[in-house]
């Protein structure tokens, strides 16, 4: 017999820690929970469908993290919904296997509960096949990465990196190595970035074209992040004339990386060229996600370029803002919020770019530290605009010396030239206003 209760979950005791399944076997958390969501998974459920009827989303969402030990009630109402008996949620079946579980997140379509399923799996005990963790680290630290938690990608990759050399497989290694050099770049740390690939560097020998191509991205993009862009452009040349023969994504890829350098060096006549030329190679329709990136890196370097090509940008910007709301993830969205913001400033729509930074500034920022650095610069701008000159100085010193300390300096002297622009236009104005 199943005892009553109210709304589950809202007068649930603290004596009552677990309920029995057949044989009079306990249920306990957080077992319980695992294996609750694995089924639920399993069948393609939400947590709204599965609580409906008899539970709030809320009680099942803190059943299946171990928070609330489960009642009789709901075991009920949770056998009747999945369609199994009470032993399915018991302990000789709690946890599924690793091998399961990256079976149900490869095979889904962008669900988040899965790659939590995936993290439950990996704290399961040390008994693990090597592989099968290598992957589950692999496909976590993606999932991490689009998430823009990059904090905790990070520690995964560190582990997946120690896991890749006790494996001692050449491309594993490479490929670690090769993903916390991003990150790393991501977090800011152009020193830790430029270690890691060149550790990745070091591996290249034997590697296959596009993995090779992956080293040198991440090589170049740690040596322009910290300045040294000679090296970066002779890697970048290196890159090129290792896809010339190719097409697709990886020819794309190294045209927009040496067009990158090449901003950065102040060649905008090349860069120009390099970056039309990436632009003309690829079609929507062969590799959307990469198309859309393209352009937003576009948009990006033609608002850099001295003078900033308006029209360009704007062209682009509009090409590609229609795919990113119908198919961009949450930092494609972002990015285009941004740059809207700096194209509005460029353009002289001084509201609309106020505008456009506050509907951004209330997010949690995805953007990476040197998008972020240019995107609190605009914002600091705008201050000043408003009239808050000295908080708007102050903030664009402070993250001037923040490019500074993370090596970016061509993007510190940006800064910088920004500040002196602005003040000196506020002067220009009082000036006047005292005429």
């Amino acid at each position: 017999m199943f005892a009553k209760c109210g709304q589950p979950g809202e007068n649930v005791r603290t004596s009552d820690r677990s309920t029995r399944g057949e044989g009079g076997r306990v249920l306990e958390q957080p077992a319980f929970g695992l294996r609750l969501r694995a089924l639920r998974l399993e069948r393609g459920l939400s947590q709204v469908e599965l609580a409906e009827g008899g539970l709030s989303t809320g009680y099942l969402s803190r059943l299946e993290s171990g928070a609330r030990p489960p009642t009789d009630r709901v075991v009920e109402h949770l056998m009747k919904k999945l369609g199994v008996p009470v032993s399915a949620f018991e302990a000789d079946e709690q946890t599924p296997s690793l091998a399961r579980v990256l079976a149900m997140v490869m095979s889904a379509e962008n669900d988040n509960d899965l790659s939590e399923l995936l993290a439950d799996a990996l704290r399961t005990g040390d008994k693990l096949d090597p592989a099968e963790r290598w992957q589950a680290l692999w496909l976590l630290s993606r999932s991490r990465d689009v998430a823009g938690r990059h904090e905790e990608e990070y520690k995964l990759l560190a582990e997946l990196t120690v896991l890749s050399d006790d494996l001692d497989v050449l491309e594993l290694r490479a490929r670690a190595r090769t993903r916390m050099s991003r990150c790393a770049r991501l977090l800011g740390d152009s020193t830790m970035a430029r270690q890691h690939a060149e550790e990745a560097r070091e591996l290249m020998v034997g590697l296959s074209v596009p993995d090779q191509a992956a080293v040198l991205h991440a090589l170049i993009s740690a040596e322009a992040e910290s300045g040294r862009l000679l090296d970066a452009r002779a890697h970048a040349d290196e890159l090129c004339a290792l896809t010339a023969d190719c097409t697709g994504s990886l020819l794309v890829e190294a045209l927009w990386a040496a067009a990158t350098v090449r901003i950065r060096q102040s060649d905008h006549a090349e860069a120009k060229a390099l970056l039309e030329r990436a632009l003309s190679q690829l079609d929507s329709r062969e590799d959307l996600m990469l198309w859309v990136r393209l352009r937003l890196a576009a948009v990006s370097l033609y608002l850099q370029i001295t003078p900033a090509l308006i029209d360009s940008a704007r062209a682009r910007l509009d090409e590609v803002a229609s795919a990113v709301e119908l198919v961009g993830t949450d930092l494609y969205k972002q990015q285009l919020l941004a740059l809207s913001a700096h194209l509005a400033f460029e353009e002289n729509r001084i509201d609309d770019a106020r505008t456009l930074c506050a509907r951004l500034g209330d997010q949690q920022l995805l953007l990476s530290f040197r998008d972020r650095l240019r995107f609190e610069a605009l914002r600091a701008q705008l201050r000043i605009i408003d009239g808050d000159r000295e908080e708007g100085s102050r903030a664009l010193q402070q993250l001037a010396q923040q490019a500074q300390d993370s090596l970016n300096i061509e993007l510190a002297a940006d800064i910088w030239r920004s500040l002196a622009k602005m003040l000196s236009t506020a002067y220009s104005r009082d000036l006047s206003a005292a005429e």
